[in-house]
């Protein structure tokens, strides 16, 4: 595909499946709700125009130039990766409910014990909340643990979030950032 997908492309991506970008020991391993039907029909992640993830890495210092999703694999080389707490596309994040939530939080708990990152950075609080049973979790460091890796709650990074403006979402994944270990040398990862 080249360009924007179009309308079939996207209707024919739903419930498709994104590969996770990982390798272990990662600075942090960000994670996303699910990927959304742009994201299913172009095969990378955060990739619909708008989507605020991309820039807010850039800006808050995680990368030295703004990535297009298509570039997610270098992403590895900076000592990041992506996952999803649900792998399944769909056109909305509210298609899934509590019990699909609570299954991808037990699956993440093992990838996260697989790859022992050292930050796991959830992208969207409500999915945080309901997939770990912390109801009262904020955007912000976690007293919880995610098999003994600690957790940051980022805020969901859609353009349609608009308690969040680009400053604040910036400002939010630089205090991650400031957290996080400095960058070593990596050799180039197996996926």
């Amino acid at each position: 595909m080249s360009g924007r997908p179009s309308k079939e492309e996207l209707a024919a991506a739903h419930g498709r499946t994104i590969d996770d970008v990982i390798a272990p020991g990662l600075r942090v391993l960000f994670c996303g709700i699910n990927p959304g039907l742009y994201s299913g029909a172009t095969g990378y992640h955060f990739a619909r125009p708008g989507n605020r993830f991309w820039p807010a890495l850039y800006r808050s210092g995680f990368t030295p130039r703004l990535l297009a999703p298509s570039e997610q694999s270098e992403l590895l080389g900076y000592g990041l990766g992506i996952t999803n707490l649900v792998a399944r596309t769909t056109a909305r994040a509210d298609e899934l409910d509590a019990d699909e939530l609570r299954r991808g939080g037990e699956n993440l708990t093992r990838k996260v014990a697989k790859y022992r990152p050292a930050w796991l950075a959830v992208v969207g609080i409500t999915a945080y909340r309901v997939a770990f049973g912390q109801a009262k979790a904020t955007v912000g460091p976690q007293e919880a643990q995610v098999s003994d890796v600690p957790v940051w709650v980022l805020p969901n990074t859609s353009g349609l979030n608009a308690h969040w403006t680009p400053a604040t979402l910036d400002a939010e994944f630089a205090r991650l950032r400031a957290a996080t270990p400095p960058l070593t040398r990596r050799a180039p990862a197996d996926t």
